[in-house]
């Protein structure tokens, strides 16, 4: 994470629940991410983010760099806010100025850059709503 806040929050949580010196955290910016000088790896099987792209400007810079540490056969996981069509509006209206206070604002392209990323890298694409299009679930898995 790029926020030394919630590294602070994240070193509490994996202390509460036993997993000190299990876990490593390291203060980064996820669009320009260096595996290697962050956790001294080349590649990692698998990378998670979840509901961060909403925060991060630049945030497509992001889905290409967690590609790029991809190893052959891993995956790039990415839940975030949908676009919550499914939803009745006066919920979508009062969630969305909500986020907004926070600087979170739901990616409308989101489905488009990570299908378009994933045909450039040559990897396989999965995406699907969760409930009534609250989230966003997309999956790229790289060739072997």
């Amino acid at each position: 994470d790029i926020s030394a806040e919630m590294l602070e929050t994240a070193n509490a949580a994996i202390a509460r629940e036993g997993f000190s010196g299990k876990v490593k955290l390291a203060r980064g910016d996820a669009t320009d991410f260096d595996a290697k000088a962050l956790f001294g790896v080349e590649h990692f099987d698998r990378v998670f983010v979840s509901y961060s792209l909403s925060m991060i400007p630049g945030w497509e810079k992001t889905v290409t760099a967690a590609l790029a540490v991809l190893a052959p056969g891993g995956s790039l996981h990415v839940v975030d806010f949908g676009q919550q069509e499914g939803l009745p509006h006066w919920f979508r209206t009062m969630l969305r100025g909500w986020l907004r206070k926070f600087h979170v604002e739901p990616r409308a392209s989101l489905r488009d850059v990570l299908e378009s990323e994933s045909e450039r890298a040559d990897a396989t694409f999965r995406f699907r709503t969760l409930y009534r299009d609250y989230a966003w679930l997309g999956v790229i898995k790289i060739a072997i």
